[in-house]
């Protein structure tokens, strides 16, 4: 144990992954890759597949590709396990392409969201698919999900589906749906799936595979953990459990009558059961005024006692046979705000120590079923995670994917595994809690963390195996970069913890910050032999770095290639209270540390802060605070985020009901500034490329409507010009080439220089194998996924 407090070795109270028997197609032994045609399935001896995965994806068998580990995952289990990789959706035939399967279909649509894979979040189609080879678009539909359950069941309608991945674990209760612009039910419903397992799922699948294997009925499998099912209200396995109605928020009081204008007070008072007659109220005072001058004995104080029947400790329903009814599917759709609170109630109930069941009613008469969500996975243990790590994986895209020369660099090259190619993840889940992202509604809030001797042999087998490596491992990360082994301080607190983030509003005085076995594995990852160089390619959390100098030293003198990416998102506490991020004030902290250190090492090193447009809580003056912000620090930035409504995320919740779920949804709770429609949206990510000029006559009728005027003029004190250049009104990004220039374009971008230097490069054309950064003109990162170009000195 490399911390004398360590969360990755708390016990977890669930069967270890390793402790099933094998199923006896294990006889088969471990195939170099999993089979993609009947011809591989007949070299390898099988004459059937017991579970045939399905997937958005192209077949990498890396285990950064949700699909691969699974696969194998349930190869380790002794499954025979085959895989379709993005069929052809419009009939069933390609999904018949190895046979039925024995015990289940597995449904995914991938690593990424269908929906957010396909569009911008402007909703205009993507022409690229990073998980394709080549790079082309339109190699899976939209909702894949939900298509590909469909087709499988045309395939062989009695095997049971089992859908899982991004799109179905986020999709799990009714939400909203940005493209649509409304409410749609839960994808179980959807799908019509048999089971749906959200989050990392090694733990149930491999529980579900099992118990399918031993000829148990998929419809009674309803008690693992982290899966969700339809079920019935005559449902006889749906008893005995104690429901929490959570079905409304604040219900309205007592409803005085209306006053009739044509009845006396007499009148009103006795049709109330009283009276309040003048001669009745003088009798009654002289009545009360002689009572009151004789004291009355038998008139006592009053004396509470106990009752003994009550002393005993009121019984709480155990949470563990306790389900929450949320609002139903037809009541958050016509109602925003049962829609937040829903989200929030969801929210609440994601740490595995406390969650209870959810469940929400779709549908209404004959039709009327219940979403059944059974509560969290168990996080696996550090052990869990290096058996998953530690399985056979090629390290590489299946060899149908190759060009006539056998190679996986040309046009036939996946960007996503071009990209991970090198890296290592050394951990999972996210306790930062941001509302713009969902990861720990996916992966939880609890860390799982690899060991050091996992991660050490995993840098090695790259140094020794991975063809085209030449040095430099491009990322050792995860969810977060430095989140590794972190985690409460106590196992007792943890189970009871029901807050969304520990490190917001700041960081839980609860929460070991320990960065110390990190850098320990950094050390001793850059000292292996053949190892030149380890990048951190993980977005960094600084606001937990700062709190360790020592690793800030390590990362900066060691593991930058020039530049560092950190994502404050915001300068303004309105959007930053409602992205649950810390305030600008932090990053202000992390970066004199950081050029302390960078020029302690002599080196010339750039922080690259990252920042959303659009999110909900941000007015028009706060992108302007923020672009003035980006023009005093020198900041030019060419690639902007939008924000992108994603299902489940508790922005999205913000953004389709105006309220703000991080505190308690009534219906005169908090309301939220929301940027709704084309032209706002446009506005506020034109202040963050407040220097491309083809946004200059959009920000001078804002800053005009704004009363402030005064930015606009020629000085270096102002923001924008008040000329304007002849332009096409076209954008092309350096980095996608799906955005669409409105013609010939040419210019040059800036970098994070200070304006004091005068220092202006010219963009350079995107070369292949190399990606630029979001601020273009700095040096392009260095993967190892690319030789020096010729006549350049490796750096």
């Amino acid at each position: 144990m490399n911390a004398p407090v360590d969360v990755s070795f708390f016990a977890r109270a669930a069967k270890p992954l390793t402790s099933y028997r094998p199923y006896w197609a294990k006889r088969f032994g471990t195939a170099k890759f999993l089979p993609m045609s009947r011809a591989e399935m007949e070299q390898l001896g099988w004459d059937s597949c017991d579970i045939i995965l399905v997937t958005g994806d192209a077949y990498v068998d890396h285990p950064s590709f949700g699909m691969a580990v699974i696969g194998r995952t349930l190869e380790a289990q002794g499954f025979r396990v085959g895989i379709i990789a993005q069929p052809d959706w419009q009939s069933a035939d390609p999904f018949k392409a190895l046979g039925k399967p024995n015990l289940f279909w597995g449904v995914t649509a991938g690593n990424m969201d269908s929906m957010i894979n396909r569009y911008t979040a402007d909703r205009k189609i993507r022409s690229d698919d990073a998980y394709t080879p080549g790079d082309i678009g339109g190699k899976r539909p939209d909702r894949a999900a939900i298509v590909y359950s469909q087709r499988c069941r045309e395939a062989y309608k009695d095997v049971p589906i089992i859908l899982g991945g991004i799109e179905g674990s986020l999709r799990r209760i009714a939400h909203y749906d940005y493209w649509s612009d409304k409410v749609r039910r839960s994808i179980v419903v959807d799908a019509k799936c048999d089971l749906l397992l959200y989050g990392n799922a090694e733990r149930a699948l491999v529980e579900v595979a099992h118990r399918l294997a031993a000829r148990e009925p998929v419809e009674q499998i309803t008690d693992v953990r982290g899966t969700a099912f339809v079920r019935r209200s005559d449902d006889e396995t749906g008893k005995g459990w104690f429901e929490i109605d959570s079905t409304s928020v604040d219900e309205p009081g007592r409803v005085e009558a209306h006053i009739n204008p044509y009845m006396t007070t007499s009148e009103q008072a006795a049709a109330q059961g009283s009276t309040c007659s003048k001669e009745n109220g003088t009798l009654d005072a002289e009545a009360g005024a002689a009572a009151a001058a004789e004291p009355n004995p038998a008139i006592r104080p009053m004396l509470f006692v106990a009752n003994p029947a009550l002393k005993a400790k009121l019984k709480v329903p155990p949470r563990d046979r306790s389900v929450i009814r949320l609002p139903s599917y037809e009541q958050v759709k016509s109602d925003p705000v049962l829609y937040a609170h829903a989200n929030r109630v969801l929210h609440l109930e994601t740490n595995p120590g406390n969650a209870r069941a959810l469940v929400q009613a779709h549908g209404e008469g004959v039709t009327a079923r219940d979403v059944w969500i059974n509560p969290p996975p168990i996080p696996l243990t550090t052990a869990e995670m290096d058996y998953v790590f530690d399985l056979s994986y090629a390290r590489g895209p299946h060899p149908s994917y190759a060009d006539e020369n056998g190679s996986h660099d040309g046009a036939t090259k996946i960007p996503a595994w071009e990209m991970i190619r090198f890296s290592v993840n050394i951990m999972r889940g996210c306790f930062g809690g941001c509302t713009f992202c969902s990861i720990t509604e996916h992966e939880g809030r609890i860390i799982q963390s690899r060991s050091e001797d996992s991660i050490i042999q995993e840098i090695e087998d790259i140094r020794d195996k991975v063809s085209g490596f030449t040095g430099t491992i491009s990322d050792l990360g995860g969810p977060t970069a430095n989140m590794y082994r972190l985690g409460c301080k106590s196992p007792e607190i943890e189970a009871a913890c029901r807050k969304p983030s520990c490190v917001y509003p700041g960081i839980c005085s609860n929460l070991g910050t320990n960065h110390d076995p990190l850098i320990k594995i950094y050390r001793r990852g850059r000292a292996l032999k053949g190892i030149k160089k380890i990048l951190i390619g993980s977005g960094l959390r600084y606001d937990l770095a700062v709190k360790s100098p020592e690793y800030v030293k390590e990362l900066v003198q060691h593991h930058v290639g020039g530049y560092l990416k950190i994502a404050p998102e915001h300068t303004e506490q309105g959007p930053l209270t409602k992205m649950m991020k810390p305030g600008i004030g932090s990053y202000d902290k992390f970066k004199q540390m950081f050029e302390k250190f960078s020029e302690e090492a002599g080196k010339k090193q750039f922080l690259i802060p990252y920042f959303i447009a659009a999110h909900p809580g941000t007015s028009d003056e706060d992108m302007m605070n923020l672009a003035i912000w980006l023009k005093k620090n020198g900041f030019r930035a060419d690639q902007v985020q939008t924000f992108y409504p994603s299902p489940m995320a508790t922005a999205t919740a913000m953004y389709h009901s105006n309220k703000n779920p991080l505190r308690k949804i009534t219906r005169d709770s908090e309301g939220v500034d929301i940027v709704r429609g084309e032209k706002r949206r446009r506005l506020h990510k034109a202040f963050l490329r407040y220097h491309d000029p083809n946004n200059w006559p959009l920000l001078r009728d804002a800053l005009k409507a704004m009363g402030r005027a005064d930015l606009i003029g020629n000085g270096k004190h102002h923001l924008i010009p008040t000329f304007q250049p002849l332009t096409d009104g076209g954008y092309q990004s350096a980095r996608r080439k799906n955005s669409t220039p409105g013609g010939a374009k040419a210019g040059t971008a800036a970098v994070a220089s200070k304006p004091s230097q005068g220092v202006a490069l010219k963009s350079t054309q995107p070369q292949k194998g190399r990606m630029l950064t979001q601020h273009t003109g700095l040096p392009p990162r260095v993967t190892g996924s690319a030789k020096p170009s010729a006549g350049r000195k490796g750096r």
